[in-house]
Parts: structure tokens; C-alpha cells; sequence
């Protein structure tokens, strides 16, 4: 068991691709995760595929050499997973919706704490200016 989660965009498809993480799947480290590329100022991730390419990329640097993510068709990845499910997300990097989920939502990480450790393994880091972004309420 992990604390698995799917992320793709909304609306949901079974046909989109998606990124599958076996960790760190609570919303307390997916928004984290979507913030940094927002501040990055990358490319949303329905717009084109570049936005979900830089999305992986910083999920894979964040867990380095224990790579726990997979990418795949939303209909290979295991959506209805007992943790988080799947999170739908916008071209502005918000998460719009879930699916697959009706448990508790995981509040074991701090927003400030999680967005630096995402930067800090991360190969160009933001600066501590750059970092300022408010938690979501």
C-alpha cells in the first residue's frame, strides 16, 4: 500500500494521459506539486502536453532514484485506488475536481514546508520571492 493518487485534466477521460504516484498522493503534496509549476510559469497541462511532461518531471526530481510514478492512459493507471483517486486538474494548475475519492483528505504536510522541499529537488530552484504563494483555504 501507498498513498496513491492519478492526476489528469479535467473533465474526466479515460482516454487522457495521466500520472500515476504511489506516494505522496494528499492533497497537502499534489497542490504543492501543481503551485511549483504554476510559479515555474509552465505551460498548463490541458493546453498541450508539455504542461503534464514538466508536471512529471517535477514529481520525478522530487522522489530522485526511488522513481514511484508511472504515466499512462487514465484507463492503464490504477484510478479507483483506495487512497486518493484522481485529481482533475485546470490549465491554470487548480485542482477542479476528484474522482474515485470519499475519504478523509490527508493533512500531514505543511503547504510552506512541502513547496520547499519540491524546490529544493528541483535542478533550477525558485527563489524564496518566487515561493511566496498563499495556501489554498
Amino acid at each position: 500500500m501507498g498513498n496513491r493518487a492519478v492526476i489528469t485534466t479535467a473533465p474526466f477521460r479515460k482516454t487522457k494521459v495521466g500520472i500515476y504516484i504511489h506516494w505522496n498522493g494528499g492533497r497537502d503534496s499534489v497542490k504543492p506539486f501543481l503551485d511549483y509549476c504554476r510559479l515555474k510559469g509552465y505551460r498548463g497541462p490541458v493546453s498541450d502536453c508539455y504542461g503534464i511532461a514538466r508536471l512529471t518531471q517535477v514529481i520525478a526530481n522530487f522522489f530522485g532514484g526511488e522513481l514511484s510514478i508511472g504515466v499512462d492512459l487514465v484507463k492503464n493507471l490504477d484510478c479507483d485506488n483506495g487512497d486518493n483517486g484522481v485529481y482533475l486538474v485546470d490549465d491554470n494548475w487548480n485542482i477542479v475536481g476528484r474522482k474515485y475519492f470519499s475519504g478523509f483528505e490527508q493533512d500531514d504536510y505543511d503547504y510552506e514546508t512541502m513547496l520547499r522541499s519540491i524546490n529544493s529537488k528541483q535542478p533550477e530552484e525558485l527563489s524564496e520571492e518566487e515561493l511566496q504563494l498563499e495556501k489554498e483555504t
